[in-house]
């Protein structure tokens, strides 16, 4: 996996900024209408629908839900930022709050938990993505983007979340499996031939968000709050809820690992769509993903 993220990287540095983000967008559109689809059918057919479908939402949005709260009382009345980011405090402070609180659950959460656990794990990140903190992010993660940076498009959060592919494909996933549909042999090798795109494109991504930028050791009292709480707290968090409702041994682990994802990368989208800081959230992005791969481990130790 981290060799993928390094190719990435380093197809950032041969492009250069302009033409490796322009990739780095058709590479996740491909991903966000095509691939990740067709994994989210393919992984929540095979699965039964039973407790664990909604214990793992329930824990995922107790974790999102209350990492955001957290980073809301410390940063919502700006002086953090104000203090190190004089003058741009607003754009800043909606940049950081989804930087606390949305995790990169799909795009590095189904790498990891595939190749910690094994391929059963990709339905602990769909439902803790798909089923709890992508809806969260597309109704109260966009009110605050508008909030604190401009009205954007003028389109209701709702239906916004109705237009996310992979949230069509978790319900006819759902619904396949809550009624027993048998899936036919040429669907499942169909399915599984475009799924298998999905890791390597995600992790590609994800290496060619990664980004320095000059000043950023002055940024980092503003970036610290959100390191802490998007790789200690909701994790903490994750693990209690799990404990909590009563979720089996098998399922914890991944649950809390998948807690422990750094910054997801999607919202460089979001920030760019509704003017928030963007290179802020870039950087939130790249400490958070250079800092799991020291806290993944540990947290992985503390669970086995």
């Amino acid at each position: 996996m981290a060799a993928i993220i390094l190719v990435g990287i380093g197809w950032r540095l041969l492009l250069g900024v302009k033409s490796a983000d322009i990739m780095r967008t058709h590479l996740a559109q491909a991903v966000y209408h095509i691939f990740l689809p067709a994994l989210v059918v393919q992984v929540l057919w095979q699965f039964p629908v039973d407790l664990n479908t909604l214990r793992v939402p329930i824990v995922a949005s107790l974790a999102v839900l209350l990492s955001l709260l957290t980073a809301f009382l410390l940063y919502g009345n700006g002086k953090i930022v104000a203090a190190f980011m004089p003058g741009n405090s607003n754009k800043a402070v909606g940049a950081l709050l989804l930087a606390c609180a949305f995790g990169n659950f799909s795009y590095l959460g189904l790498p990891v938990l595939s190749h910690t656990f094994g391929d059963w794990a990709q339905v602990v990140a769909i439902q803790f993505d798909l089923l709890a903190s992508t809806p969260i992010l597309f109704t109260v993660g966009i009110i605050l983007a508008r909030y604190y940076g401009t009205s954007g498009t003028a389109m209701h959060p709702l239906l916004s979340l109705l237009q996310v592919p992979a949230i069509w494909a978790a319900i006819v996933g759902l619904l396949l499996s809550a009624f027993a549909i048998p899936m036919p042999t040429w669907l499942d090798e169909s399915l599984t031939t475009l799924g298998a795109a999905v890791v390597p494109l995600m992790l590609l991504s994800v290496g060619m968000a990664l980004r320095w930028q000059s000043g950023w050791l002055a940024r980092i009292p503003v970036l610290m709050p959100v390191m802490i709480i998007q790789l200690l707290l909701m994790p903490l968090i994750a693990w209690g809820g799990a404990i909590g409702v009563g979720m089996s041994e098998k399922f914890l682990a991944p649950v809390v690992i998948e807690g422990a994802m750094p910054t997801m990368v999607l919202g460089l989208v979001i920030c760019d769509r509704f003017k928030l800081d963007v290179s802020l959230y870039a950087e939130a992005v790249t400490l958070t993903t250079v800092l799991s791969l020291i806290t993944l481990p540990i947290w992985l130790q503390l669970l086995t």
